[in-house]
């Protein structure tokens, strides 16, 4: 996403922003489910290995988007 302020934004910027941050998050969330499904599986045969902190790793990436669909949905009731 762009650096600008979401009050700087149209309504309309921000709803689209809005549908695609939850489309993201979504896919996102599943990727991450997978992920650690796997990650599971693989350390039950094989053992732990400097790959299985990735989903870990990639965590806070879906933090921060969460983060950011909350301040849009935030500023959107503010604007009704």
């Amino acid at each position: 996403m762009k650096n600008t302020k979401f009050s700087e934004m149209s309504t309309e910027e921000l709803i689209k922003n809005q549908k695609t941050l939850k489309t993201v998050n979504t896919i996102f969330a599943i990727a991450l489910c997978i992920l650690f499904a796997l990650n599971i599986f693989i350390i039950y045969n094989k053992g732990f290995s400097a790959m299985s902190v990735v989903p870990i790793a990639l965590l806070p990436i879906l933090f921060l988007n969460l983060n950011n669909l909350k301040e849009i949905k935030k500023e959107l009731e503010t604007r009704k």
